[in-house]
């Protein structure tokens, strides 16, 4: 009871663990912006990736293999897992290979492919989401609402509609672009679990280093 309770008061909690791989409706591509995440946490960590010489905007946190309400995650799968050159290879989109590593390890083993397919599908993916270029000619920190953000996305990426991207904040600031797409990276609306855009009218918005 208490369960069904939780799934029905809070929705975007509901997620399966060790669920056998390959089995989802839809992917989530969550692109990070790369001076929130470091403002945050990478800055701590003295991650590669804040490194002034990084250059990095939006970067790919993950892949995410979704169902129409919740998501799988840790999933049984008889896929190797990558090897550790597989997974710094993808440093270049995401960071660096430990944010791979653990993107494999909790959504990647779902979606029923290879390590290397994986990982190939994630590049083809975040190709295919234009990034506004106007956000990397920033100056200065700035505040906006993330409907900015979000409608500079949709100019961008013509087939895609409000209802397939989300925009979310993290204390106080933009967080993430989420676009849903189908098993074949083509624009998708997303589940409600998914969609929960951020309100705030002056999020921080901080410019590439």
């Amino acid at each position: 009871m208490r369960v069904l309770l939780a799934a029905l008061l809070f929705p975007t909690l509901l997620r399966a663990e060790g669920e056998p791989a390959g089995h989802f409706d839809y992917y989530v591509i969550s692109l990070s912006w790369s001076p929130t995440w470091c403002a945050l946490e990478g800055d701590a960590r003295k991650s590669p990736q804040c490194d002034d010489a990084a250059d990095s905007g939006w970067v790919l946190h993950g892949l995410w293999p979704q169902f129409h309400q919740g998501y799988p995650s840790f999933c049984r799968t008889t896929a190797k897992d990558p090897s550790r050159a597989q997974t710094a290879a993808m440093a270049d989109i995401m960071g660096d290979g430990g944010a791979a590593w653990y993107q494999w390890k909790k959504h990647g083993r779902c979606a029923g492919l290879s390590a290397e397919a994986y990982f190939a599908l994630a590049r083809r993916a975040f190709a295919s989401v234009a990034k506004p270029e106007v956000f990397r000619k920033l100056d200065r920190a700035v505040k906006l609402p993330a409907a900015v953000v979000e409608d500079a996305f949709l100019k961008e990426n013509p087939g895609l509609a409000a209802d397939g991207i989300t925009i979310t904040c993290k204390a106080g600031r933009i967080q993430e672009a989420r676009v849903c797409l189908s098993k074949d990276l083509a624009p998708v609306p997303c589940g409600r679990d998914v969609v929960r855009d951020c309100r705030t009218q002056d999020a921080l918005f901080d410019p590439v280093r």
